[in-house]
């Protein structure tokens, strides 16, 4: 007897059920709620009564959106944050896919210490290394917005790899082998055969990277600074050189931030699923 036949059978247990995970959702949901309710106040209200509805003394319209926008330079900074995401994106999924596909068809003792290489990188901590990346990056001129992409894919590649790693095995090897017979080279089976096949995969990996790009605000802040601010980093210009935080334009920035990774979640959410579920099917 499976789960939704015992919810079926005892209405009690499927009300418990709802009931958990409706809190659950407002427990996520609630320092949403409260950073979009706030940037509609004034910051004095802010500090005096931050779990307070805005109310007519305390609503002050879009008066933080228009400063916090000028403030940062909004809209230069959403440019760098949308363009290094965007970038860093189809680098990782291009060169992961194509290293996850080599390393689970070619059986070689090199590209299993590779894979576990990988797999090592990614329970390595960043606050580990920050301080010889930051050496090496401004040895190679890697301190750049073009130079940053090549440390997001040394950073995005180990769960990338580990990925698209258990989704080729799904791939019945079968079809690799008739391109070939027809005359494919490597690159056109993986291109033209492999790579739309992995479609599910690879939306899951990008969906999970430009989450963590987007919201990354210490490699943009070591490598590039003030010079090209993305969004996390702009947003800490709101602090003044004596520690004081306008509050009120510090949530409008920040709601117009998440804003955007967030509709990018709602519409590609079904995909994780898909992907995970699909790349747990061993060929």
């Amino acid at each position: 007897m499976n789960a939704s036949h015992l919810l079926k059978e005892h209405p009690a247990k499927k009300a418990l059920v709802f009931t958990v995970l409706l809190l659950a959702s407002l427990v996520f949901a609630a320092p949403i709620l409260l950073i979009l309710m706030n940037s509609f106040k004034g910051k004095l209200f802010i500090s005096d009564a931050p779990f307070a509805f805005p109310s007519a003394a305390s609503f002050i319209g879009l008066d933080n959106y228009i400063h916090g926008i000028a403030a940062t330079g909004f809209p230069v900074a959403f440019c760098w944050s949308l363009c290094i995401t965007v970038f860093s994106v189809a680098i990782i999924v291009l060169f992961s896919s194509m290293t996850g596909w080599y390393i689970t068809r070619q059986h070689k003792g090199f590209n299993k210490m590779l894979y576990f290489a990988f797999v090592f990188a990614m329970i390595v901590p960043f606050q580990m290394v920050m301080f010889p990346l930051t050496k090496i990056a401004n040895i190679f001129h890697l301190d750049n917005p073009v130079g940053i992409l090549a440390v997001y894919l040394g950073f995005g590649a180990g769960q990338s790899v580990f990925l698209f790693c258990g989704f080729v095995k799904s791939i019945p090897i079968a079809v690799e082998e008739a391109a070939t017979i027809d005359g494919c080279t490597p690159a056109g089976t993986f291109f033209n055969i492999v790579l739309p096949m992995l479609s599910p995969i690879a939306i899951t990996v990008a969906i999970i990277n430009a989450m963590w790009i987007w919201n990354d605000f210490l490699l943009p802040f070591l490598l590039i600074g003030s010079e090209y601010r993305t969004i996390p980093v702009a947003v800490q210009y709101l602090r003044t050189g004596y520690g004081s935080i306008d509050m009120g334009n510090m949530m409008a920035i920040i709601v117009l931030a998440i804003l955007p990774i967030i509709a990018f979640y709602f519409v590609c959410q079904r995909y994780i699923i898909e992907g995970v579920t699909a790349g747990s099917v061993k060929g």
